[in-house]
C-alpha cells in the first residue's frame, strides 16, 4: 500500500545542539573575564614593580612613552604594551600635546599606587605579586590536600605557620608592610566599630607593625596599647614603623600560644583567628577570656561570610587564600560566636562593616 513522500519530524532532545547554541548566544562574557583576570592583576602589579606611577607623580607633568620607558629601564616597545593596558584599565590617562601622547596618573592611582601616599597600596600589591601570587599556583594541591602550599611554593616545612611567613628577614617585613598598608586604609573604622572608649589598657595580640595600635589610641585620648608579637616582629616595628615618640603605644615580645598573656581590659585580634583552625582559636580565645580583667572584652575583626555561605565574593575568596597560605579559613558572625561561647565569652555582638 502506497503511504505517499515520507517526512521527517525533527525531535528535539534537551541538552542537544538547539540548547548550545541558545547558550552560546549569549556569550560566556562572565567566564573569559574570570579566565583572563589574572592578566589585569599582573599588569597593575608589573606597573608598581617597575615604578610607573612613581615615576609619573614625581615628575609632576605628564610624560611621553619616551619618558617613561627611559624612567624605568625597560624597552619601548614593552613600556607601550604596559601603559596602552594601564590606561584600559582606569589606572592611567591619556592627553595629547603637538600629536604626541602623554600618560599621567589617575586620582585613584596617585593615591594609592605611588609609595609617598600614606594610603599607599604598593607595598600589598608586591607583596601579592611575589607571594600570594605564587601560592596560588597550587591552589588545585590544596585544594586536594586540605592544606597551605608554603612548602611547594617556597621549599620550606610549614609547622610552625609563621616560621614559614617569616621565612627570612625581608619576607617578614613584606608581611607586615601589606599589614601596614591595609590598616592605613581602614584601619580608623574598625577600631570606631565599637565605642571602645571604656578600655584603657588594650594589647593587640599579633599587632605586627602597629598600625592599628596607632589608630586606637589617635581614636581613643585616654588608652594605652601593647602591642604583643615574636621578638622578631617587635624588633622590626620598632625600627621601621612605631617611632619612640609615641609614649602611648608599647611592646611585649612573646607568642600568644606559647606564653602568659598580662592582664587587660581589651584585647584585639584582627585578622589573626582566620589563621588557625577552630580547636587552635579555642585555646587562644580561652586565654584571652582567662587573662581579661572583669568587664574587659575582646575585638575580633575579621572578613565575614554570609550565614548561608552565599558571599561576598571577597570573602569567599580570602578563604581559598587561607587555605593556600595558614591553617585556618574565614568564617560567618555565627561561627566567630560559637568559637567565642566556646573559651568562656557569653555578651557578644556582631557588627558588619563594608
Amino acid at each position: 500500500m502506497d503511504e505517499g513522500p515520507q517526512k521527517s519530524v525533527p525531535v528535539e532532545m534537551p541538552g542537544t545542539t538547539t540548547d548550545i547554541n541558545t547558550a552560546a548566544a549569549a556569550y560566556p562574557r562572565k567566564i573569559l573575564d574570570y579566565m583572563e583576570g589574572f592578566l589585569i592583576s599582573k599588569t597593575l602589579f608589573t606597573a608598581c614593580e617597575l615604578g610607573v606611577f612613581d615615576l609619573l607623580a614625581s615628575s609632576q607633568r605628564p610624560l611621553s612613552l619616551e619618558d617613561v620607558a627611559q624612567g624605568i629601564g625597560a624597552s619601548l616597545d614593552g613600556t607601550e604594551r604596559l601603559l596602552a593596558a594601564c590606561t584600559g584599565l582606569d589606572l592611567l590617562k591619556t592627553h595629547t600635546l603637538d600629536r604626541q601622547v602623554l600618560y599621567s596618573n589617575t586620582e585613584q592611582s596617585r593615591v594609592y599606587l605611588t609609595e609617598s601616599s600614606p594610603v599607599s597600596l604598593t607595598q600589598s600589591i608586591r607583596y601579592s605579586s611575589n607571594t600570594i601570587y605564587l601560592c596560588w599556583h597550587y591552589l588545585s594541591d590544596a585544594v586536594r590536600e586540605g592544606k597551605n602550599q608554603y612548602e611547594k611554593a617556597f621549599g620550606v616545612k610549614s609547622e610552625d605557620l609563621f616560621e614559614a611567613l617569616y621565612r627570612s628577614e625581608e619576607e617578614m617585613v613584606k608581611f607586615m608592610q601589606l599589614m601596614n598598608s591595609i590598616w592605613n586604609i581602614c584601619g580608623r573604622d574598625v577600631v570606631t566599630a565599637f565605642d571602645l572608649s571604656t578600655f584603657t589598657t588594650i594589647y593587640d595580640l599579633g599587632g605586627c607593625s602597629g598600625a592599628l595600635a596607632k589608630q586606637c589610641v589617635l581614636a581613643y585620648p585616654k588608652c594605652n596599647v601593647t602591642i604583643f608579637d615574636l621578638p622578631k616582629v617587635v624588633k622590626t616595628s620598632r625600627e621601621h614603623f612605631v617611632s619612640g615618640d609615641n609614649q602611648r603605644i608599647s611592646f611585649h615580645e612573646g607568642d600568644f600560644f606559647k606564653h602568659a598573656l598580662p592582664e587587660a581590659d581589651l584585647y584585639i585580634l584582627a585578622r589573626i583567628l582566620h589563621d588557625w583552625t577552630d580547636e587552635r582559636s579555642i585555646e587562644l580565645l580561652t586565654k584571652v577570656h582567662r587573662a581579661c580583667r572583669p568587664g574587659g572584652g575582646v575585638l575580633v575583626v575579621e572578613a565575614l561570610l554570609c550565614e548561608d555561605g552565599s558571599g561576598p565574593l571577597t570573602a569567599q575568596l580570602y578563604s581559598l587564600n587561607m587555605l593556600v597560605q595558614t591553617e585556618g579559613k574565614e568564617r560567618t558572625g555565627a561561627e566567630y560566636a560559637a568559637l567565642l561561647n566556646a573559651s568562656g565569652f557569653h555578651s557578644i555582638q556582631v557588627r558588619a562593616g563594608n
